[in-house]
């Protein structure tokens, strides 16, 4: 584990990127498949009404996701900043603490989902024609929600004891087995959504047993033992605390989708819903190899503050923002020139297709530069502010999008709801803009004042 230390805080910044970036994109891209894969399948198999019933789904996996990610980016953080400090048993008790306390939050959150199902669908833009659909998905997907949480989660733990093709894997395995699946209970067993649904569990079940057996074997730091399975209060404070604003982030991502879901009822009709379900789908798949370099960039930066080396930290931030520019500017010109082409991977509907093809074009309008507000979250989460990081990830959608879904409308109608995405896009990236110089500042006068301490 020292050389793994002395490896990133002295290591060649673009080549470590890359090392903890790429398997990291790779995972994520992976975990975007899951809805993509069912998405496409369903869309083919059942219909657009099948793809309005897993948009309306969709906004409730994102609350039950949260608690995983809450959890795990929380854990890591902390794991990641003991280790950059040398302090191994704070990151063991850590990931135990972590792990114990992921378990308890997801089983109460699955119960809860069962009792009140279908108040919860009808909250979330269920109709009766719908309902049906909506409730064969979700009914099945609860089952697998606890392995789910744990293999987000515990993907961070790995990923923060500096193995990040092991965490890669875990998602690889889930993903492979859900695009085999997928079509098998699809098609083969004509199950339509509540075969897609038994696809993506078993994926899940699958992930979850290989991360077991990781930390079973020699490869992990960690080797659990019993007495390390504790719900430490001072290390559950700290993991909530940094945590929290992923969590903060997808609940208000949730409610972005209960907001779109009803506006487009209002001023438009279920394949509208259907459009922004394979439009937000696509914009995710994009977002998810960014995501995969913030972890990624988040690790060295988490490392290399425990170890107060600022310049390095400055260093990886400049590279991480090139390498999400190029992503998302390549996704932006296939969506704003071929988004007739990316519709048509879902579904040969021609009147979706006609629909949707304006929506698709507005909404990636500052898509290009939406990698560094994602960077600049992760960046404050990583040196443990919390404050800043819960602006910065709560302003794209809770402070700016939902208002401007609620207004927007009022003027423009429909249009008005496309229009929301890429105006919240412009102002959340000047906040992060903000935010981010004067951390920078920050750390020139901390650099500037250690080179005189050097000095005397």
């Amino acid at each position: 584990m020292e050389e793994q230390r002395q490896q990133i805080l002295n290591g060649n910044l673009r080549s470590l990127l890359f090392r903890f970036s790429s398997p990291a994109i790779i995972g994520m891209l992976v975990s975007a498949l899951y809805n993509i894969v069912d998405t496409l399948f369903v869309g083919r198999g059942v219909g657009p009404l099948g793809i309005t019933a897993l948009t309306i789904v969709l906004p409730i996996q994102l609350i039950i996701m949260a608690v995983g990610i809450m959890v795990g980016i929380g854990s890591a953080s902390v794991i990641s900043r003991s280790l950059g400090a040398g302090n191994s048993e704070k990151a063991l008790k850590t990931a135990g603490t972590g792990i114990l306390l992921n378990l308890v939050l997801s089983s109460v959150l699955m119960v809860l989902a069962y009792i009140f199902i279908d108040k919860i669908l009808y909250f979330f833009g269920a109709s009766t024609e719908t309902l049906k659909l909506a409730k064969d998905y979700m009914s099945i997907i609860l089952i697998g929600f606890i392995s789910f949480s744990f293999a987000i989660s515990s993907n961070n733990l790995i990923r923060a004891e500096g193995k990040p093709r092991a965490a890669m894997y875990a998602m690889l395995i889930g993903a492979v087995c859900n695009i085999i699946l997928d079509p098998v209970f699809i098609f083969g067993f004509g199950m339509g959504v509540r075969g897609a649904a038994i696809a993506t569990i078993i994926s899940q079940f699958m992930s979850a047993a290989y991360i077991i057996s990781f930390f079973k074997s020699s490869k992990s730091i960690y080797h659990f033992k019993l007495k390390l399975f504790r719900l430490y209060p001072d290390l559950s404070k700290e993991i909530i605390a940094v945590g929290f604003p992923s969590f903060a982030l997808q609940v208000v991502g949730s409610v972005v989708f209960l907001i779109f879901n009803r506006s487009i009822l209002h001023y438009g009709n279920n394949m509208y819903i259907a459009i922004m379900g394979i439009g937000l789908r696509v914009l995710n798949l994009i977002e998810m190899p960014i995501i995969g370099i913030a972890q990624g960039f988040s690790t060295l930066v988490s490392f290399n503050y425990g170890a107060r080396q600022y310049d390095r930290i400055k260093t990886v931030l400049k590279e991480a923002v090139i390498w999400t520019i190029v992503i998302a500017g390549t996704g932006f010109v296939l969506l704003m020139f071929a988004p007739r082409q990316i519709l048509g991977i879902f579904t040969d509907n021609e009147m979706l297709l006609q629909m949707g093809i304006t929506p698709i074009r507005i909404i990636v309008i500052f898509l290009p530069f939406i990698g560094f507000q994602i960077l600049g979250g992760s960046f404050f989460q990583a040196i443990g502010k919390t404050v800043p990081s819960l602006i910065i990830i709560l302003s794209r959608q809770l402070l700016l999008l939902i208002p401007a879904i609620i207004v927007l409308p009022l003027f423009f109608e429909l249009s008005g709801i496309w229009m929301a995405v890429p105006v919240s896009n412009f102002f959340s990236i000047l906040i992060t803009f903000v935010f981010v110089w004067r951390q920078v500042k920050k750390f020139n006068i901390m650099v500037k004042l250690s080179d005189q301490n050097t000095v005397f």
